[in-house]
């Protein structure tokens, strides 16, 4: 996983971008899984995202996805555009 490991609280430090390529398609069986994941067993997922400082990563669950964001504890959503690498 490539990204600066970060607190989830500290999310609203950063300026969440689009990453060069949108690899939203690509990741969404991943984010309903890590959904899943979060809602029935409490996992964690690493999620990479870009922001205008580079990529950055979080480990945490995920709440609930709509069809622009993810979103996590504390009602953070994360933009799918800006989506680098979903791991659980």
């Amino acid at each position: 996983m490539n990204g600066t490991l970060i607190e989830k609280e500290e999310i609203t430090n950063y300026k969440i971008i689009p990453a060069a390529q949108d690899h939203t398609q690509e990741l969404m069986s991943k984010l309903f899984s890590a959904q899943r994941l979060g809602n029935e067993f409490k996992g964690k997922t690493r999620i990479v995202f870009q922001t205008e400082d580079g990529p950055k990563m979080i480990e945490t669950t995920v709440w609930s996805l709509t069809e622009k964001y993810l979103q996590i504890k504390g009602g953070v959503l994360i933009p799918l555009k800006a989506l680098l690498e979903v791991e659980y």
